[in-house]
Parts: C-alpha cells; sequence; structure tokens
C-alpha cells in the first residue's frame, strides 16, 4: 500500500488540492495528515471539509489546537495569533469539534506519526542533535514522521549514532526526490509543508511511503497568487501572502 503523508496545509486550499490530485493519481491508498491543517491561510473550512471528505487520518497541530480552543496562541508572532484567533471566529461549530477531537499521534505498528516530535507535539525538530533522542522513543516502530517545521528533512538512526539522511533525484521525475530506507535503521522524516513551505521552494510539498520501496519527496506546482489574493481580502497579515511566493 502507498501512503501519502501531508503536513502544514494551514488553510491553504489551492496547494491542498493540487497535492491531493496528485496523490489521487498516483493511487495512494491512505493519507495521513501530520497537524496544522489551518492557521495563517484564509480557507480553513473548506480544508476541513476536503479532508474528512478524503477520510484523511489526522493529528492535531499548534495551530489546529488554538484555533479550536483547546490552547491559546500566547507564543505566536502577531501575525500568527491574529490568523489563529481569526480561524477560531470563521471555523463552524462542526469543523471545530473535529479539529478537537483529533489525536496527538497515530501508530499504525511500523510506523507512527505526530504534529512536533515524539517527545513533545510542539518541538521543532531542525538538526540530527534535536532528532537524536526521539528515536528511543518509537517503541517497536522503526519510522517516525513529523511536521510541524515546514521543512522536509530525513534523519536516521543506527548503532546508537543518529545523521542526516539524504535522497537521490529521480531521474524519470523532476519533482520527486528517492530515499531508500535500510533495514535495522530507524528513521525521522519529516515531509515539508503543503501551504506554507519554508525552504525556499514555493511549491507544494509532501512524499509517498511505500513498504519495502522506501520514501519519495514530492513538490508540486499550484496556484501560489490565488492563494495570497484569499488571505490579502480575507483582511490578513500581508506578510502571510507575501511569503508563499518565495517559499519561506
Amino acid at each position: 500500500m502507498k501512503y501519502a503523508l501531508i503536513a502544514d496545509i494551514h488553510s491553504n486550499l489551492d496547494a491542498l488540492k493540487a497535492v491531493l490530485d496528485e496523490v489521487e493519481r498516483l493511487k495512494c491508498g491512505t493519507i495521513i495528515c501530520l497537524g496544522d491543517i489551518v492557521g495563517y491561510g484564509a480557507e480553513p473550512n473548506e480544508c476541513v471539509q476536503l479532508l474528512r471528505e478524503k477520510s484523511v487520518t489526522s493529528v492535531i497541530g499548534n495551530h489546529d489546537k488554538a484555533a479550536c480552543g483547546i490552547a491559546e496562541p500566547y507564543n505566536f508572532n502577531p501575525a500568527a495569533r491574529e490568523a489563529a484567533l481569526w480561524t477560531r471566529d470563521v471555523l463552524t461549530e462542526e469543523n471545530r469539534g473535529y479539529l478537537k477531537n483529533l489525536p496527538e499521534k497515530v501508530d499504525y505498528g511500523d510506523f507512527i506519526a505526530v504534529h512536533g516530535a515524539v517527545s513533545d507535539p510542539d518541538k521543532y525538530i531542525l538538526s540530527v542533535y534535536e532528532a537524536e533522542h526521539e528515536f528511543e522513543l518509537f517503541g517497536e516502530a522503526a519510522l517516525c514522521f513529523f511536521g510541524h517545521t515546514h521543512v522536509r528533512a530525513a534523519y536516521s538512526f543506527r548503532e546508537g549514532s543518529a545523521c542526516e539522511a539524504a535522497g537521490v533525484e529521480v531521474k524519470t521525475d523532476k519533482n520527486a526526490r528517492r530515499l531508500v530506507m535500510d533495514k535495522d535503521t530507524k528513521y525521522l522524516i519529516n515531509p515539508g509543508s503543503v501551504g506554507q513551505p519554508r525552504d525556499r521552494d514555493p511549491r507544494a510539498s509532501y512524499l509517498v511511503y511505500e513498504r519495502g520501496s522506501g520514501v519519495e519527496f514530492r513538490r508540486v506546482e499550484y496556484d501560489v497568487e490565488s492563494a495570497q489574493n484569499k488571505i490579502l481580502e480575507a483582511g490578513l497579515s500581508k506578510a502571510l501572502a507575501q511569503r508563499l511566493k518565495y517559499g519561506y
């Protein structure tokens, strides 16, 4: 079975639709969202509803918590806080309830999915040092998918040592990069962000995982200008619209 791993949609319906269209073309049987369905962008209800219609399994992210009222966005920057509170106001009661009931972790036996980290759903993993002690928390799983940073990443752990795991370009597809996974090695992998990438590439980012074949990081073009205009029309911060163009 193929799994599509998506993360950090952030109410960007244009990006989400583009990714889901490709996921359908690639015949992925299960879609898993690593949290932050909402926040920043202008179409939170539409994004939540689309994931529900597609029967996507999701964990809860910190922006989802703020939007549905589980937590307050005290530690958010001003633009993020404004967007979180705006989202809280516009969410339907049904979609707010959906977000409130999302788990912090899903376990598929051989792999698990979280928003930030196994140790803390709000933790940012941005380096080997920050990733290293997470591997001992996997339990029976050899693989953990995480989001939160908006930057695609892969870390491996073998014989007591952690390092970055590099993928290779897929010659037949310029938008894909494959990581072959070794036996007796644990992995911590981030697909990047669908709706607000922060690695200087504005294309939507996600990955496809197939047992026995490793993972394939993928990029998808979408109508960035449309997403920007919706943010501005909603009265949200201009900076949230600008960053989509540059992927930061």
